[in-house]
């Protein structure tokens, strides 16, 4: 597949704007959806997870422009293989992960944590991500060593973003809003913690990622693409999601089911 891939594929920086913009218009697309009343009309998938229209439309949105901007690269959606649909990686060495919108209980909910995550897969690693929040008008992306930043619509004015060191006062800990907390909490206890904070969708791996936070566990069922465009942007700001044995997370293209491992969102400085 290498000599069909797009010229673009070797300038990340270019690209990576180009994810940008479609993120950010997916984003504004959803959000015409959203209802901080809540949102009524929800359908369940096979795996009992809920899916609305705007998970879909957002979805086809993107995929539509991925395929004009890098149309020999598959697509991996997740409404896509909820509904069945077989894409063939066997002779991939890219491919693109995409959520459309990641913490969809609770944009059904009413909440405004929910973003549009996108990530390019080389050889099983994140190369690049783009998370983007649309309610709080907030971009965050990376595409390798140094280059993770933070956009805010409000100013138009980007940030670099860097994981923090450990502080002595205890750890800032990411946590799921619905997720059961007794694992985390059992795992937490051989640590100093200073508080915990609750959020849905990537954003959580995004704190990191800003040195905000200092750890997210995730002990729960997760997919590829849930963390991938977060483990991009980690990856760039100086930190790492990791096994509970402590590997880099891999998204292998071969799985049928693209499922995470239990994992670890960290700075390099927590290994240490």
């Amino acid at each position: 597949m290498t000599e069909n891939l797009p010229k673009i594929i070797n300038h990340l920086p270019a690209l990576t704007n180009q994810i940008k913009r479609i993120a950010i218009e997916a984003g504004e697309l959803i959000y015409d959806y959203f209802d901080e009343s809540g949102f009524s009309e929800v359908q369940l998938k096979a795996d009992g997870s809920p899916v609305t229209k705007a998970d879909k439309a957002g979805e086809e949105y993107i995929i539509e422009k991925l395929k004009k901007s890098t149309p020999t690269i598959p697509i991996i959606g997740e409404e896509l293989i909820s509904a069945g649909h077989k894409v063939d990686l066997s002779n991939s060495e890219y491919y693109w992960l995409v959520d459309a919108l990641d913490g969809t209980k609770g944009f059904i909910a009413g909440d405004g944590d929910f973003t549009v995550n996108i990530a390019l897969i080389k050889n099983e690693n994140p190369i690049v991500g783009v998370i983007y929040a649309p309610h709080y008008g907030e971009l965050y992306y990376g595409y390798g060593k140094d280059t993770a930043k933070r956009w805010l619509e409000d100013t138009n004015k980007e940030k670099s973003l860097r994981t923090r060191k450990m502080p002595s006062k205890g750890l800032t800990v990411m946590s799921s809003k619905y997720r059961n907390s007794e694992k985390r909490d059992k795992y937490l206890q051989q640590y100093k913690v200073n508080k915990i904070i609750r959020r849905y969708s990537s954003i959580k791996i995004c704190m990191v990622a800003a040195g905000k936070a200092d750890i997210y566990p995730c002990f729960g069922q997760t997919c590829y693409w849930d963390t991938a465009a977060g483990d991009a942007i980690l990856r760039s700001a100086g930190g790492c999601i990791i096994d509970l044995q402590g590997n880099p997370l891999k998204y292998n293209p071969n799985t049928k089911q693209f499922l995470n491992p239990q994992f670890l969102a960290i700075s390099n400085d927590f290994l240490l």
